[in-house]
């Protein structure tokens, strides 16, 4: 994910918990729980619906002991005597479902996901083959990166000790679907670019937005192209999903996944809309000085400052993202060399842009872009 320097003031009327198992009621029976997480991005929000019939938890945290530890806390002081019900995930990321399986067997309760975030997370399953498969390290050599930064970070990936175990069953949910929760009534909003089919829960009557990683305060979800599907234009669905979002209340109450509930929806979409326009300015200033550029110089062009082999994986998927996007709005063309690498250059000499030399008064998303964060 990445940081960007808060331009626009949000209300944030809510002291966060901390990761120790503390809650604070943000609306009368929608709890908020912080669980710790050991990276750079130290948390993921969690949040427990009550109703007659017993609570319903909204994303896991990750696979970890110390979660599943914060979790049996919770049971034994939160719940006021009621049982957990059900387990919604927003998404298939591990920090989101994490724990899907192991809560699903502890309190013997159903999993609610869109079919596209289920079987996305199980496909990613298993760590990556060793040696890659074709497909994998084509993408890779197409995309300009060097093979033993390539090695270096897939050697890292495949470390990760977060890997969970997976569910084997689940409870579909659509987009549009009016789910009865927490005595609510929450509509299914779904959201793209981030995720496959990621689920933001909407509360009308309340304007209450459970936001998932679709809408954060002040990083900007990843939006990636992988090796899995390198034709995508990720981009496009994410701020497609940004205009649904506006369909909503302005002063919409936003429990997102990380950082601080909030007030401001709508300058917040605005924001990250911006931000992404900043990372095309970008990428056209740098193509009026150079003929042409490959998906990995275009990283280094947009994340200069990456600190290890993950970020090497989040910058470049990012990079190609924008990269796709200019490409499908006949910005830039794209040609295979020779050597079996991507070249982007710009498709006319219209869209040529030459950027002002950095000061005092630079802009902060230009001075933020390059800063990557997950």
């Amino acid at each position: 994910m990445t940081r960007l320097r808060a331009r626009v003031v949000l209300d944030y009327p809510f002291v966060a918990p901390a990761t120790d198992g503390s809650a604070v009621e943000v609306a009368p029976s929608i709890l908020w729980v912080r669980m710790p997480m050991p990276m750079a991005l130290d948390h993921i929000n969690v949040y427990l619906l009550r109703a007659e019939e017993g609570w319903t938890l909204i994303d896991t945290g990750l696979n970890t002991e110390l979660t599943r530890e914060r979790w049996e806390h919770i049971a034994a002081t939160h719940l006021q005597g009621l049982p957990i019900v059900r387990l919604v995930c927003t998404h298939m990321h591990y920090d989101h479902a994490g724990l899907a399986s192991w809560l699903c067997e502890r309190f013997n309760i159903p999993l609610y996901m869109t079919h596209g975030e289920y079987y996305m997370m199980r496909a990613l399953a298993e760590p990556m083959p060793d040696p890659l498969p074709q497909a994998q390290a084509e993408f890779y050599q197409r995309a300009g990166m060097p093979q033993e930064r390539v090695d270096r970070m897939w050697k890292a990936m495949r470390k990760d000790p977060f890997l969970p175990p997976q569910p084997n069953s689940f409870t579909r949910l659509r987009g549009g679907d009016e789910l009865q929760l927490g005595g609510r009534s929450w509509r299914v909003v779904i959201g793209e670019g981030h995720s496959p089919e990621h689920a933001c829960l909407y509360c009308e009557q309340e304007e209450i937005l459970i936001a998932g990683d679709q809408l954060l305060p002040r990083i900007s979800s990843n939006v990636l192209v992988t090796g899995i599907e390198p034709e995508a234009n990720p981009l496009k669905l994410w701020l497609e999903s940004l205009t649904r979002l506006e369909q909503l209340a302005p002063c919409t109450l936003v429990l997102p996944s990380h950082e601080r509930v909030f007030r401001g929806l709508h300058a917040r979409t605005q924001e990250l809309r911006e931000h992404h326009e900043h990372q095309f300015v970008l990428l056209r200033a740098h193509l009026t000085t150079h003929a042409s550029c490959t998906a990995f110089e275009a990283m280094q062009c947009l994340f200069p400052r990456l600190r290890g082999p993950v970020d090497d994986m989040l910058a470049l998927g990012e990079s190609i993202a924008h990269l796709s996007w200019l490409r499908y709005e006949g910005v830039l063309r794209r040609v295979l060399d020779e050597d079996g690498v991507y070249r982007f250059a710009l498709a006319a000499p219209s869209f040529a842009l030459t950027l002002p030399p950095p000061d005092a008064t630079e802009s902060p998303e230009l001075a933020e872009a390059s800063h990557a964060r997950h």
